[in-house]
């Protein structure tokens, strides 16, 4: 029964195209043979048959290819038409004809973007064919465009970005190719004509577009948002307009009614001043804008200008640290810019001295002193004295003959002193003395004072005491019975470590630093008012990089002192000699550097890391003490500063007992 009703199909078929074929002779020479195809419920296999036949094309078939046709056509058609007709057939049904070569392959939409199809519209022969299209967008970005053009992509198409070269990749039938492609260029306009410049006579330029800006920010009541952009040039007074023709005609009309002169002629505002001090600035700014009104009219202080300064008024309120500010809108304008630049905050610079000292001295004394009394006689013989060396053998001689009533130690120098002798009343009476010394004392001092100061503002730092000098005297007897009236006048002056500073930031990393460092101290053998003082000072300008370290100077001093006192004739004997002479060596060797470090602090983050790390080092040093005990008072705990906030400069709520030691603990 199936292949009765097959043979009757196909007969159909061939009768068909029979008649086509009839129908497609020529009329006359030289007329294009036309056809009236007719098929309802064939086989597409078929038709691809009967098009291969009329059009002379070659086609392949996918297995997967399978449908019935229906087409009805009241009016002959050409060859060409009826391929037209064909490929639309093949879209109803969900194919596609994709040409390689001479060949056509007949396959599903789904499959149809895996073949090559040719590259551009002029390898096309319908609107239905596929093509990969490349198109180089000129204005916009071709990213931008995927989003908006995929939805009008069937699901075999393909559409992708290039954004290296900025290009589209387009691959469909060749009349939505088409299409895409007058949407595109629709899309990819320059916008430079879309800008307007309005230049301001009144207003201010900022203050216009912050209002704008508050407007057109909000979207319409259409829910659709405002494309337009605003940009104020200072310098000119001018507000640059972009956007589309309707939204600019409507801000130009609101600029032109905002852009009108005051009423009075000026204008006053209040400005609050965040890092800049208001009365010093005032000043300045006055002066600033009374010599600008003198010099656009061109005439002196006697002359007409009074009457234009004093429209400009510029005074501060100490208390809120702002300005008053009154003036025309073109001077306004001119003061808002120049804060703009002064109201800012100021780069700060840390600068850490390093100061270094290595002292050694070493000192040695070896000498003998003789005396020798006749007998019976209170008359030296002979007698050795070196003062130089200490004192001498007659006076710790008289000390030790006197039975105690002198006190010899203040007679005695340093080291050891050995003594031999005889002192008698009767006979011959000697003493021998020898002293002998060798000292050496080693001095280490490191000093590490630090200021933080604001860029271009002197800064000092002074560490030490204030020590009494003894300026004058004066001693007043009076007449008889009168009173005595003496007196002293004292000095006092500062001891220790001076640090001055001046620093000035330059461009890039570097500073130019005018320093004056000075260490001061006591020596060693001063007493009483007789003092005398150590001084280093060094006072200079240099330049160093951020965070680098510049040595700013220093002594390296190495002293060799002998000294030798000797009998003569006697001292200069061989080994004897050595009794009759006293030999004194002195060595100091001071090595003393200073060094500068500085670092900029640009923001408030650095000055808080900085001030941390010296927070948390104290801290750690008070932390490790804690755990001693203090002295005679075993109860007693030692004072911890409290931990600081992470990240900030704010010293945190103290801690208890308890968690301190579970903290030292972990």
């Amino acid at each position: 029964m199936k292949q009765t009703q097959g043979m009757a199909a196909r007969t159909r078929l061939v009768v068909s195209l029979c008649l086509c074929s009839l129908l497609a002779t020529p009329l006359a020479l030289g007329q294009e043979a036309t056809i009236t195809p007719n098929y309802k419920e064939a086989d597409i296999r078929q038709i691809v048959e009967a098009v291969g036949e009329v059009t002379g094309r070659n086609f392949i078939i996918d297995p997967r290819v399978n449908a019935k046709v229906t087409m009805l056509s009241s009016s002959p058609m050409t060859a060409d038409a009826f391929y037209e007709a064909f490929l639309s057939i093949l879209q109803v049904h969900g194919y596609v004809a994709v040409t390689t070569g001479d060949l056509i392959k007949i396959v599903p939409d789904a499959t149809a973007r895996q073949y090559a199809g040719p590259i551009g519209a002029g390898g096309a022969e319908g609107d239905d064919d596929i093509i990969t299209q490349v198109l180089e967008v000129q204005n916009v970005g071709a990213a931008q465009l995927v989003p908006i053009l995929r939805p009008l992509i069937p699901q075999y198409g393909h559409l992708a970005a290039h954004p290296g070269s900025n290009m589209l990749i387009i691959s469909d039938r060749s009349a939505n190719v088409t299409r895409m492609l007058s949407i595109i260029r629709r899309i990819d306009q320059s916008n430079d004509e879309d800008i307007e410049v309005v230049r301001l006579a009144h207003a201010s330029a900022a203050e216009i577009v912050r209002i704008m800006t508050a407007l057109t920010s909000q979207p319409r009541a259409d829910g659709a948002q405002v494309s337009t952009s605003l940009v104020a040039d200072a310098r000119t007074n001018s507000v640059l307009i972009g956007g589309d023709k309707s939204e600019r005609l409507r801000l130009r009309a609101l600029i032109a009614h905002l852009d009108t002169p005051l009423e009075d002629g000026g204008d006053t505002q209040v400005r609050y001043l965040r890092y800049a001090d208001a009365e010093e600035l005032a000043t300045k700014l006055q002066q600033q804008m009374t010599s600008q009104v003198q010099s656009a009219t061109g005439q002196g202080a006697a002359a007409g200008t009074p009457a234009q300064a004093s429209a400009i008024s510029i005074w501060a309120d100490t208390q809120t640290n702002a300005l008053v500010i009154n003036a025309p809108p073109k001077m306004m304008r001119s003061v808002m810019l120049i804060l703009d630049k002064l109201d800012i905050r100021r780069e700060q610079v840390l600068v850490e001295a390093i100061i270094v000292e290595v002292i050694a001295d070493k000192t040695a004394e070896l000498g003998v002193t003789w005396a020798v009394e006749g007998a019976g006689s209170n008359t030296p013989i002979g007698v050795t004295n070196f003062p130089d060396f200490g004192p001498g053998v007659v006076q710790i001689g008289g000390a030790a003959g006197s039975g105690g009533q002198v006190d010899p130690s203040g007679l005695i120098g340093s080291g050891i002193t050995l003594g031999i002798g005889r002192i008698s009343d009767s006979g011959v009476s000697f003493a021998a003395i020898a002293t002998a010394l060798q000292g050496n004392a080693d001095t280490n001092i490191i000093s590490m004072p630090s200021i933080v100061t604001t860029d271009n503002e002197e800064a000092t730092l002074n560490v030490g005491q204030e020590v009494p000098f003894l300026s004058g005297s004066y001693s007043s007897t009076g007449n008889v019975g009168g009173s005595v009236n003496p007196f002293q006048t004292i000095q006092r002056e500062q001891i220790g470590v001076k640090l001055a500073i001046t620093p000035q930031i330059n461009d890039g990393d570097s500073l130019l630093m005018t320093i004056s460092q000075e260490i001061s101290n006591i020596a060693e053998s001063a007493q009483a008012v007789d003092l005398i003082t150590n001084q280093r000072i060094i006072e200079t300008t240099v330049i160093v990089n951020d965070g680098e370290i510049l040595v700013l100077g220093g002594l390296l001093e190495d002293v060799l002192r002998e000294s030798e006192q000797r009998v003569p004739v006697l001292g200069s004997i061989p080994i004897l000699g050595n009794l009759f002479r006293s030999r004194k060596t002195d060595k100091v060797k001071t090595n003393l550097l200073v060094f500068i470090r500085p670092k900029i602090l640009r923001d408030a983050e650095q000055a808080a890391i900085e001030t941390n790390a010296k927070y948390n080092q104290i801290r750690e040093i008070m932390q490790h003490k804690r755990g001693e005990d203090i002295f005679l008072m075993g109860d007693e705990e030692r004072l911890v500063l409290p931990a600081l906030n992470e990240g900030t400069a704010t010293v945190a709520e103290p801690e208890s007992e308890t968690e301190t030691e579970e903290s030292e603990q972990e």
